[in-house]
């Protein structure tokens, strides 16, 4: 399971700014990956384990601004068609699944 987190905060002043580094940071220290900016992901064992994190990071929300969460199957983020420009940026490298045998 996949847990995806968007996010619009504002940005306008410095103390806006501030909350919206702060938030981003505090996804990270939770597991979460940059998948895009202003979207993070997290992968999750269980339906369990991802309720975990989505109630964490309701804890976190900001007082303004809009905070957007979703699940993801395995199965479907494997139908996720990622396509890139022609002069392709930097990419962090590719997400991998822990296997347990």
């Amino acid at each position: 399971m996949w847990v995806f987190v968007l996010f619009d905060l504002p940005t306008d002043t410095k103390k806006d700014r501030s909350v919206a580094s702060q938030f981003r940071t505090e996804l990270k220290k939770d597991g979460f990956s940059m998948f895009q900016y202003s979207i993070y992901i997290r992968h999750c064992g269980s339906k369990e384990n991802a309720e975990v994190h989505c109630s964490r990071v309701k804890k976190l929300l900001p007082d303004s601004g809009q905070v957007c969460m979703f699940c993801l199957t395995d199965k479907q983020f494997g139908e996720i068609k990622i396509f890139y420009g022609k002069k392709r940026a930097h990419v962090e490298s590719e997400y991998s699944q822990l296997e347990l045998f």
